[in-house]
């Protein structure tokens, strides 16, 4: 196989695009530095396109190294045939591969393997052999008659080469192959309820007993009974009709007409039910977890994308409010570059009247006197009580500030990691939760990279992924995100700098405390006096790090450093300087190079045009934040109680999470309402990602609302005619 074409196939990419990426990738480049200043050489694809080809070109060199494994093993025993070659070449999968070794891979002690140190392999091959419409078993049998190797007598003898004949039936590899593809076309999982009386097991009352067919399950629902099966509320099955593999299986070794039929047919029935069937089903069932696993994490890397991507509410001085009963809720209040200012504990959310007039006057007092723009209130227990009181506040203290909901996952984790012990030593947990939930509005992304992105809780059955695939994937959207956005070299935290491309958690310390002994830098290059940071890594890190109101505006661009003598000339061709960019007073400079003629101008500055449209984009706007283009979060000044929600009514909210049945919308009641994916849209879609993503302001019209389970249906089809239905 040349991994190379199959690779360009597979992704729609031209042969030498893909050779290149083979070699960027080898030579050992990060993601986001090939994907962004290597577009000439890609074909232009983007961070996750290129993540999945990396995926895949490590599949399909295992899949080659373990062709190659498997053929010296079986020329090592003597038998590789030119059709086991032509076999092993044309497999496409790991799984094809393994089929092909089976009947030379050395088996553990099975009933077939008995029979066969009991002699019994000769009559096994005699008894496939015969073309006679007449004879006798018995006859064929007695000669292997054998007390001293347990063979007592001719039953035994034809019961141990039935035994022969299924494995061999059961090592057929293109019997596996047809029968695999039978099952994901044709198979049906079912499941029953087991254990009913068992606390817990209403959660899969959906499938007590229930059957699907395995080619249209989705994803969500089998993980939903892989989890009901392991914690012993579900018995799980996937089978297809057994008559008609019984005689798919019998064709690999029946003879019609022939008087071995009826043993052959049975030997084969035999192999089928014993081996075939349970080997298939577990595989089956493992390819719909693994498919069902990756669209689980594709959901989640989706997800947390877009949540770490949200803008950030620039400027904004925020009071962050971590709602408690008991121990009250803690206040921490923050200034727009995230430096703690203030913190408190106040009592609202208890019954005496008292304590909510006194947490009314301390918070009052606290946002006057640091002029709190927006307060962050923190989603878990006792949010509902405390959004009621500070909408309340907001109201009667005639105050100037606004409030907006904030998802708090993951904040605890914060609050006791060695980061967070490290920023605040001298804070309890709660009170750095207060300030992981001001400053996760004010810039998400810089405040979730510090979490566990497992415990931030916008995936779906992501505590049951294999741990190192779903690190592995949400560590590549991590560190997308930060490139992507960019980090600012003077005031970036270590744990923002880790997943700049290049660096890792040493380097990313070892910057932190260069800044901290040397001052602020003044130019990007200034990082290569670091320690271990050189040249290969500043060649990968350079372009993503910025330095504002630096000595040269281009290290404030995503302009790398490479690209430097490229950017000067095309200002110069064009009558601009470097102090032109940094004022602002180059506005002219796209029409003037489209004018001139962008290959024209590419070719006269020794670049692509991929690379030239890119230099032209960050020159006219230094700085720049790709997040400041996107919807700002919703914020609120009011609050509404479930119970008052009625049906008909238009509400706007904001996307918390998205699944593969729907999404879930934050309509400012504490419990968020689900829009399925039937009401998603007016239009067919395949999945709701795409038409919502986490962190979109959505109009929704309430569909039910069930007070006692907590449950909002909302809908978002036909919500204009509700507008004016609901203005009439």
């Amino acid at each position: 196989m040349d991994i190379t074409l199959k690779l360009a196939e597979e992704f729609g990419l031209a042969a030498h695009n893909a050779e290149n990426c083979i070699t960027l990738l080898d030579e050992g480049n990060t993601v986001p530095f090939i994907a962004r200043y290597r577009k000439e050489q890609t074909g232009n694809i983007d961070d996750q396109v290129l993540r999945e080809f990396s995926e895949r070109l490590v599949y399909l060199r295992n899949l080659e190294k373990r062709k190659e494994e498997v053929s010296a093993a079986i020329e090592g025993q003597g038998k590789l045939t030119e059709e086991i070659t032509a076999a092993l070449s044309v497999a496409v999968t790991l799984a094809e591969v393994e089929d092909i070794y089976r009947p030379y891979k050395k088996k553990k002690k099975t009933r077939a393997s008995v029979a066969i140190a009991k002699g019994l392999e000769p009559l096994a091959d005699l008894i496939l052999q015969q073309t006679e419409a007449k004879g006798d078993l018995t006859t064929l049998a007695t000669p292997y008659v054998d007390a001293e190797k347990g063979v007592e007598n001719e039953k035994d003898a034809l019961a141990g080469a039935s035994d022969i004949i299924a494995e061999r039936v059961s090592d057929n590899a293109e019997l596996r192959k047809r029968l695999r593809a039978l099952f994901l076309k044709f198979g049906v999982l079912s499941t029953k309820a087991v254990k009913t009386d068992k606390e817990g097991g209403e959660v899969y009352e959906t499938y007590a007993d229930y059957q699907e067919p395995v080619s249209e399950i989705k994803s969500y629902r089998t993980l939903a009974v892989n989890r009901g099966e392991d914690e012993g509320f579900l018995r799980v099955k996937v089978e297809i009709d057994v008559d008609f593999a019984h005689r798919i299986a019998r064709k690999t070794v029946v003879k019609a007409g022939v008087f071995t039929e009826e043993f052959l047919s049975n030997a084969a029935d035999d192999g089928y039910d014993r081996l075939i069937a349970p080997s298939i089903e577990r595989e089956i069932r493992n390819e719909l977890t693994d498919r069902a696993e990756e669209q689980a994490i594709k959901v989640f890397e989706m997800n947390l994308k877009n949540l770490l991507m949200r803008p950030a509410l620039k400027g904004k001085i925020i009071m962050g409010f971590d709602p408690g009963f008991r121990t009250g809720c803690k206040i921490a209040v923050v200034d727009p570059t995230g430096k703690f200012l203030d913190k408190t504990v106040v009592y609202p959310t208890q019954s005496s009247d008292k304590k909510k007039e006194e947490a009314k006057a301390i918070l009052s007092g606290m946002i006057k006197k640091w002029k709190v723009d927006v307060i962050s209130i923190g989603n878990g227990t006792a949010s509902r009580e405390s959004e009621q009181f500070i909408s309340e506040m907001i109201q009667t203290e005639n105050l100037s500030v606004s409030y907006i909901v904030e998802n708090e996952a993951g904040a605890s984790v914060y609050s006791a990691s060695k980061i967070g012990k490290e920023e605040f030593p001298d804070f309890d947990v709660s009170e750095r939760s207060a300030i992981s939930i001001a400053r996760r509005v004010q810039d998400p992304l810089s405040e979730l990279i510090k979490i566990d992105p497992k415990s931030i809780g916008v995936g779906q059955y992501q505590h049951d992924m294999p741990e190192k695939r779903l690190d592995s994937a949400l560590s590549g959207v991590l560190e997308d995100c930060v490139n992507a956005v960019g980090v600012n070299l003077n005031t970036a935290s270590y744990s923002l700098l880790t997943y700049v491309a290049g660096l890792n958690s040493a380097i990313a310390k070892n910057i932190v405390e260069y800044r901290e002994q040397n001052g602020v830098f003044t130019r990007r290059n200034q990082v290569l006096k670091v320690p271990k940071l050189g040249e290969k890594a500043y060649k990968q890190c350079a372009g993503f790090l910025r330095v504002a109101d630096g000595e040269n505006v281009l290290d404030n661009t995503g302009v790398h450093p490479e690209s430097y003598p490229a950017a000067e000339k095309l200002l110069k061709t064009f009558s601009y300087t470097l102090k032109d960019v940094k004022n602002g007073a180059i506005g002219e400079l796209r029409g003037k190079v489209a004018a001139y003629g962008v290959e024209k101008a590419a070719t006269e500055c020794g670049v692509g045009v991929p690379t030239l449209n890119d230099i032209v984009a960050e020159l006219m706007k230094p700085g720049r934040d790709v997040r400041d283009k996107l919807e700002q979060p919703l914020l609120r000044t009011g609050a509404m109680d479930l119970s008052e929600l009625k049906v008909g009514t238009v509400l706007k909210g904001t996307v918390r999470n998205v699944t593969d049945f729907g999404a879930f919308v934050d309509i400012g009641v504490h419990q968020d309402g689900l829009v399925h994916i039937s009401e998603l849209s007016d239009r067919f879609i395949r999945h709701p990602s795409e038409v919502v993503k986490v962190g979109d302001q959505v109009t929704v019209s309430v569909l039910s609302v069930d007070v006692k389970r907590q449950r909002i249906g909302l809908t978002m089809k036909n919500v204009q005619q509700s507008v004016k239905k609901q203005n009439a």
